[in-house]
């Protein structure tokens, strides 16, 4: 049973939306971020991204950096950019792409649920990472950003989330940077907002789609402020996090793909040799190859392309884990060859999601910076499904969904 609340939700005023809403943190650089806030000083950059208010080159892990996240949030309530509900709400975020619209409920999930696996995980998380979000939620006090799960495909919420969305949304925007639509909608009526909490309560789980180490930050912040209230009771602010939630037959994912700095001591021609003993490889020139099907990699060196399929034999097709493509790379490819033991810690590899396209993996390899990029072929939402409900893990970086959730539409604070 997952248990979730509504919250007093801060958010800013329909004037000021545009300017305050934000790309999320993990999907754009400092430089890209300094960019796109210049000369917005209502943009929640300046919170999550904080580093772009200080000099170019500043370290973002830098504790002056963190500090500034937290008296931008207190500048930004104090000047009325974001401003609190008066009473605890769920609420509707609706995302358009290419003509497909997505419905999200904003609800509170229980960290409980999280430490006690109600709310399912399919990927490792980075430690680095983590503590950098831990740090932010900290500082902040806040979850300053939702987290995105999915659940088990439900009527009643649809119906209750039709009957809203009919109305006129709080917010509705495109986003100039990749045209998508945003919808926004408060729900305050007390005999849904049970509605709600009750359908969730019937759920046996609930899939973090995107936003691992936003979850893990938020559950271990929570987690440890609990420890350290002497009168702690478990109905506090902080024993719950932002997330919005979605039926899982509206999700789209897309590829997620690596790129490495090093051939591990090999020529390219003794690297395409050693790929042959478990797949078969094909040269495909110079024009962009995608992958066509399961168990096909895309591989860009020493500019072209060359088709990778996985030999027969050398993966499962009844093992959850052992028939994902990105098993079969990690296994055999960045490890075996490449040396890559480790992908929540080894610097020599880099992850790149697919919105980008493969002209970036390109980019990346012909600039010199990396040597080769792999692409892969998406996973699905059963095959994520599959492999939270049977305990599994994915490795880090499978998933990409898009589009991605906006920030700044909503935070929550934990006290």
């Amino acid at each position: 049973m997952a248990i979730i609340k509504p919250f007093k939700g801060i958010r800013p005023p329909k004037e000021y939306v545009e300017q305050v809403e934000s790309r999320p943190y993990d999907v754009l650089n400092s430089e890209e971020a300094r960019k796109e806030a210049e000369g917005n000083e209502k943009s929640l950059y300046h919170i999550i991204k904080p580093e772009i208010d200080f000099p170019e080159g500043t370290d973002e892990h830098d504790p002056r950096v963190y500090a500034k996240a937290a008296e931008n949030f207190q500048k930004f309530q104090d000047k009325g950019w974001l401003v609190q509900d008066d009473k605890e709400n769920y609420y509707i975020y609706a995302q358009t792409m290419n003509g497909k619209t997505q419905y999200g409920l904003v609800v509170c999930a229980y960290v409980n649920d999280y430490l006690n696996g109600v709310i399912k995980k399919h990927e490792l998380t980075r430690r680095d990472k983590e503590e950098d979000r831990m740090k932010h939620v900290r500082v902040n006090n806040a979850n300053i950003e939702p987290v995105f799960f999915a659940y088990p495909d439900n009527a009643e919420l649809d119906a209750i989330v039709a009957r809203y969305t009919a109305k006129e949304p709080v917010y509705d925007f495109i986003a100039p940077i990749d045209g998508f639509g945003h919808k926004f909608w408060v729900i305050d009526k007390e005999e849904d907002i049970q509605a709600i909490t009750k359908a969730f309560a019937a759920m046996p789980a609930l899939y973090i789609a995107d936003g691992h180490h936003r979850s893990a930050a938020a559950a271990l912040v929570g987690a440890e402020k609990a420890k350290q209230n002497p009168n702690h009771r478990g109905d506090e602010e902080y024993n719950y996090f932002m997330a919005v939630c979605f039926p899982a037959n509206q999700l789209t994912i897309i590829d997620y793909n690596r790129v490495v700095k090093d051939l591990n001591g090999l020529t390219a021609a003794q690297f395409l040799d050693a790929l042959r003993e478990n797949f078969i490889v094909e040269d495909k020139g110079t024009e962009e190859y995608r992958p066509n099907k399961l168990h096909n990699f895309s591989l860009y060196l020493e500019g072209r392309w060359y088709s990778l399929t996985a030999k027969e034999g050398t993966y499962d097709d009844n093992d959850p884990i052992g028939v994902l493509d990105v098993t079969i790379s990690s296994n055999l490819i960045l490890d075996k060859i490449l040396g890559i033991k480790d992908l929540r810690s080894d610097k020599r590899i880099d992850f790149v999601g697919g919105i980008r396209g493969l002209g970036e993996l390109k980019r990346r390899v012909d600039s010199g910076e990396m040597k080769v990029a792999l692409a892969l072929y998406p996973v699905t939402m059963k095959q994520i499904m599959d492999i939270a409900d049977t305990g599994n893990i994915m490795p880090p970086k499978t998933t990409w969904f898009e589009p991605k959730l906006r920030s700044g539409l909503i935070i929550h604070k934990l006290s």
